[in-house]
């Protein structure tokens, strides 16, 4: 538990210096001293054993109501995620939905003050995979963006199930500032043959 804190603790200092890179304009000696620092850290890290198991950084969805500390988006872990905090219902069905929010800092700016885009859908992606309760692959994912969406601001995200055609899950999400609503998506996500042996798959790599 002491290991897992530390490592959250250290991704959140480093999203802590990608935001601050993003909007900082340092001289340029102040600069070269800082690649120092940052390079001998990167020096440090390329001397420690790497991880040996994929599923680390699984998707969402992929794995099911397990909790991905590494996810690009969604791993309190992983400094380059926002990261997007989800909220499960107690019985965890797909008729149900599932919550979720996200504040997007300076690092993933597009138009001025707002977010880009592209992390927008990303987010939808991986909301809209969560909401499977089981594992999918991501078949279609269309995106309406109703208004910009703002940076340093909690989003509301939800996301339900519309309905399911054998292994065709339609999955649906929206997201919202306040009772604003954002931007909104449908995506269509294919379930594996046998979800048994995909997940038996995944665990001979553990």
């Amino acid at each position: 538990m002491d290991e897992e804190r530390a490592s959250q603790e250290l991704a959140d200092q480093l999203r802590r210096i990608i935001g601050r890179l993003a909007v900082v304009r340092p001289q340029g000696d102040e600069l070269r001293r800082a690649a120092e620092v940052a390079g001998a850290f990167a020096d440090r890290l390329d001397q420690l054993p790497e991880r040996g198991r994929t599923w680390e950084v699984s998707e969402a969805g992929l794995l099911p109501r397990e909790f991905q500390a590494y996810s690009p988006l969604s791993g309190p872990r992983n400094p380059l995620a926002p990261p997007v905090r989800f909220h499960f219902p107690d019985q965890q069905t797909g008729e149900r939905p599932i919550f979720g929010e996200v504040t997007f800092g300076a690092a993933y700016e597009g138009p001025p003050g707002h977010c880009h885009g592209g992390y927008v859908a990303a987010v939808f992606d991986e909301l809209l995979g969560f909401a499977q309760f089981s594992p999918g692959f991501t078949a279609y994912l269309h995106v309406d963006y109703r208004r910009v969406t703002p940076l340093h601001r909690r989003l509301d995200l939800k996301a339900w199930v519309e309905r399911v055609e054998g292994r065709k899950r339609y999955v649906r999400g929206e997201c919202r500032d306040g009772s604003v609503l954002l931007s909104e998506a449908e995506g269509l996500f294919i379930a594996p043959r046998d979800d048994a042996e995909f997940l038996s798959r995944l665990d001979q790599q553990r």
